[in-house]
């Protein structure tokens, strides 16, 4: 009816306007609150699952007869495949993203579920690796897919995204611990019917949409050589500064439950209840210490985090409970603060390879958990889980000299973060 564009306030031309609108392509500028919200429930769907190992652990160590030493291994079967999400990440455009986004959160429900069910260590095993692979091939795309929702308000999008993830390792261990209570540790298999329901309940939400490349970072052959080399030296004192803060972090992360229960003397749910306390915190922290370095300096931050962090480790092991639970307050929000501090700062250094510098930064922090969860595990069965929270407060206090280092060595400065930069070329 092309007579209608002549007339604006025709009937005829509204009702000819909203169907063009209902089957139009997605505008790039505008932000999808309802896909963004979709993609960011499928994360927290995800996350809640893939957060049972630690609450389960007190449980895990008595079924199987395990120390901590052999759980830290387990964590560490988990974690391995985020090794190559720097991988993954150079295919994200080329991934079928839609029944990754749904199945993923699925496949996870269903093996950590299941966890409770293994009949020996070799099978608990293979579950926990089916949870990483599943969390690494999620975590590729979706953060681009939220990217491309978001249209120019990408930052609003991420903060849905992180939401989602962080309030589901909040959640998580609270669900889990209280699905034990109810049926047992082998009877948590029930969990999977909600997960299934809700991945159906998303498919209907996440319609076909035409999704376009938006990741054109590496359409070239990326000099990934001669970048590591530039900026080898930011990516040492980085993995310094990560190390140092890690085995805190870490083994808190892991073996806080069993802290809580075996140490303390504490009950299972209390057990999990004082790990959410520490990841309800964290969201906070993630959110709002990228918006303050924005004032104060990422250099800046990043040194009031090394300091302050160790302390609040010391008050949380030397106090009494209701303190305790206070001091895991502050802990979750400096432990977790450093994150988007330094994920900002890996992409102020002018790379024209941002893909690569966040595989890179990936790849930092997944070495320097692993080795922390490995150390956090064998110093526990050696001289018990409180000498080795203790003994990473102090050992924390080495990130102070490694932000000095991190400046030095860093190619912008708070200074010139937002002046133009010249890429490298080659």
């Amino acid at each position: 009816m092309p007579f209608t564009l002549h007339f604006p306030y025709h009937p005829a031309t509204t009702v000819h306007i909203k169907i063009c609108r209902k089957f139009a392509p997605l505008e790039k500028k505008d932000f999808h609150r309802g896909k963004v919200i979709a993609v960011s429930s499928a994360h927290f769907l995800h996350d809640v699952y893939s957060s049972f190992l630690a609450p389960l652990l007190p449980l895990l160590l008595k079924k199987y007869g395990i120390d901590l030493s052999v759980a830290s291994w387990l964590s560490l079967l988990q974690r391995i495949p985020s090794l190559f999400s720097a991988v993954l990440g150079t295919f994200a455009h080329k991934i079928p993203w839609r029944p990754i986004i749904i199945l993923a959160p699925v496949v996870t429900a269903i093996s950590g579920s299941l966890l409770g069910l293994a009949p020996n260590i070799l099978i608990l095993g293979i579950l926990l690796f089916t949870i990483g692979m599943s969390s690494a091939i999620f975590h590729v795309p979706a953060p681009v897919i939220i990217k491309d929702f978001s249209g120019s308000r990408a930052g609003k999008g991420m903060s849905f995204y992180m939401l989602g993830g962080e309030s589901a390792r909040m959640l998580g261990p609270l669900l889990i611990v209280s699905a034990v209570s109810w049926w047992g540790l082998e009877g948590t298999w029930r969990l999977i019917l909600p997960a299934v329901v809700a991945a159906v309940i998303l498919s209907l939400l996440l319609e076909k949409i035409p999704y376009e490349d938006v990741d054109k970072t590496n359409k070239k052959t990326v000099h990934w050589k001669k970048t590591l080399h530039r900026y080898s030296g930011f990516f040492t004192a980085l993995t310094i500064y990560m190390l140092f803060r890690s085995v805190m972090r870490a083994g808190l992360s892991t073996f806080l439950p069993t802290y809580m229960v075996g140490t303390r003397g504490n009950t299972l749910l209390f057990g999990a209840f004082s790990l959410s306390v520490l990841q309800a915190t964290a969201v906070a922290g993630t959110f709002l210490a990228g918006t303050l370095s924005d004032k104060i300096g990422r250099f800046n931050m990043l040194l009031i985090l090394a300091i302050v962090s160790p302390l609040f480790m010391f008050l949380f092991l030397w106090s009494g409970p209701a303190l305790q639970m206070v001091s895991l307050l502050f802990l979750g929000f400096v432990l977790a603060a450093s994150t988007p501090v330094l994920l900002a700062l890996v992409q102020e250094q002018g790379s024209n390879q941002p893909a690569f510098m966040n595989g890179s930064f990936t790849t930092i922090n997944f070495i320097s958990s692993a080795l922390s969860v490995l150390a956090a595990g064998y110093l526990g069965d050696a001289i018990g889980l409180e000498k080795t929270f203790l003994f990473s407060g102090f050992l924390a206090f080495a990130a102070i000299p490694a932000v000095f280092l991190l400046r030095k060595k860093s190619l912008r400065t708070d200074k010139n973060r937002h002046s133009p930069n010249k890429k490298e070329e080659y």
